[in-house]
């Protein structure tokens, strides 16, 4: 029986975070990353969309006060619920398709910044929530989007892989999307080493299917998956290389200066 999408991040949502226990160092990086390319500023109005449960919002905590507190927007209920506390995130449910179109109404009515980290690949109509999005840029805004390329280079089973690559938009068409939505964009590839115990992978495959692609298979597909998993990779320890596009869009009308 395969989960639907709403299905999987539901399940997932009280422990989302626990799966990335194994690599605190890879949420530190990318938390890290996403900082460094948003550069936001004191005051500045931002969202993530498809913030689940804020993980990957904490490297912008610092620059955001409970005056304009940074919008964490997600679809599921119950990932929103795993947001910690603070007076500077404020939660939403919603889909990023949702305040593209302008179905939902946000607090701010524009934002200085967007970040929509490996969401992209959820939505239907990807160049029209990218033209959305766009437009509720200020001045000077910025969207990051951050995405995998189709072809990943992770120790799954291969049919994985295939309708991984089958349904993941191409990071260099998510720039093109930008630049027909009058943004100037740019795309940039960040790599992160991966180690990882094979039997922790194998569980989160197998038991967590914490990527979205795995929960389309049925148990008896993952089962096989797995087999043809320890077949390629009889070694204990697993070495890969995660690599990441970043996308960014900005607004290139002037920026008012406080």
């Amino acid at each position: 029986m395969h989960e639907s999408i709403a299905e999987h991040y539901e399940r997932l949502a009280s422990d989302y975070d626990g799966n990335w226990e194994h690599s605190a160092e890879y949420v530190s990086w990318m938390n890290g990353m996403i900082a460094e390319t948003l550069d936001i500023r004191p005051g500045d109005r931002v969202a993530d969309i498809g913030g689940g449960t804020g993980i990957f919002q904490r490297g912008l905590l610092a620059s955001v006060s409970s005056r304009t507190p940074l919008l964490c927007v997600d679809p599921s209920p119950r990932m929103l619920e795993q947001v910690p506390e603070d007076s500077r995130v404020r939660t939403l449910c919603a889909g990023a398709e949702d305040v593209a179109s302008a179905r939902v109404e946000l607090p701010y009515g524009e934002l200085d910044a967007i970040l929509v980290k490996e969401t992209i690949h959820h939505v239907d109509d990807v160049s029209g929530t990218i033209r959305g999005l766009a437009r509720l840029l200020a001045p000077g805004g910025k969207l990051l989007v951050i995405s995998l390329p189709p072809l990943l280079d992770y120790p799954l089973f291969q049919a994985a892989l295939d309708r991984f690559a089958a349904n993941q938009p191409d990071p260099a068409a998510l720039a093109a999307a930008m630049r027909d939505a009058g943004l100037d964009a740019t795309l940039e590839y960040h790599d992160h080493n991966v180690v990882v115990d094979r039997e922790h992978y194998i569980q989160l495959v197998r038991d967590n299917r914490w990527m979205s692609v795995l929960s389309t298979f049925t148990t008896e597909e993952l089962d096989a998956g797995v087999a043809e998993m320890r077949a390629a990779h009889p070694e204990d320890t697993l070495r890969f290389t995660d690599r990441f596009g970043f996308v960014l869009g900005r607004n290139t009308q002037p920026r008012e200066r406080s």
